[in-house]
């Protein structure tokens, strides 16, 4: 790997991902976008992986955005296709296409210090990596036309207000905060988490009988698990279930 992309290793079943540009506020660059790319295709291959923590080194910026040219850039595309839960530890600012990587992730937990915002159309751009999809599915559509239309930057406490991040603390409690989470869902059986993801992500763009019947679907392939019959059997013998993702 290139140095000062990104940084990469598990423990305990969480995958911890790290935008390793400091110096640069952590932009994305042709460099980092390649990384992300081939780094996302090994955790969707990798059994060991339940849970990823998405984070940029230093405390000032998550992303501040990207090289030119942008529209050659697809990082936040190929975070959405992880097929794991992402969690956004976003210790710093996150803006233009850095924003648009955090949006793509399910979870965000954000620094207190953090800034948000998509200020493409000042330099005469779009988002163009899902930002204008993603954004408005999180926070509504006329506060995201607000956003993207003005270009503004946005504080923290108005991020969670509108729902745009699900949490903020401490800058210093951020990937303890992050941890803990993904601790917590890493105790669950990995397919479950994986199904129930899904039937989320995929549901919000069906109808609800359709997604009723994905949910069902959903339900009964876990029925032929071995975890299933594992969390069965946990649950008799009064201990706690040990899942391995089968």
């Amino acid at each position: 790997m290139p140095p000062n992309t990104l940084l990469y290793n598990i423990k305990d079943h969480v995958a911890y991902l790290t935008l390793d540009r400091p110096q640069e506020s952590n932009v994305i660059n042709e460099a980092l976008a390649r990384e992300m790319k081939d780094i996302c295709e090994r955790i969707n291959l990798d059994k060991d992986v339940y849970v990823v923590i998405i984070t940029g080194a230093g405390d000032k910026a998550f992303c501040a955005g990207s090289e030119p040219p942008e529209a050659s850039y697809t990082a936040a595309s190929v975070v959405a296709r992880i097929d794991r839960p992402v969690i956004a530890a976003l210790n710093g600012d996150a803006l233009g296409q850095g924003l648009e990587l955090a949006l793509a992730c399910d979870i965000r937990l954000a620094s207190a210090e953090a800034r948000f915002g998509l200020p493409q159309l000042t330099s005469g751009m779009i988002p163009s990596d899902g930002g204008t999809q993603r954004l408005p599915r999180i926070v509504g559509k006329a506060k995201a036309l607000e956003m993207v239309l003005t270009g503004e930057t946005i504080g923290a406490e108005e991020a969670l207000r509108i729902g745009l991040v699900h949490k903020v603390v401490a800058p210093g409690n951020l990937l303890g905060e992050a941890e803990a989470m993904a601790k917590n869902m890493a105790s669950k059986a990995p397919l479950s988490l994986r199904y129930a993801r899904e039937a989320i992500n995929k549901g919000m763009d069906l109808t609800l009988e359709q997604g009723l019947r994905l949910e069902a679907d959903l339900y009964l392939l876990l029925h032929t698990t071995q975890d299933r019959t594992e969390g069965i059997r946990a649950f008799l013998e009064k201990r706690n279930p040990q899942f391995k993702g089968e």
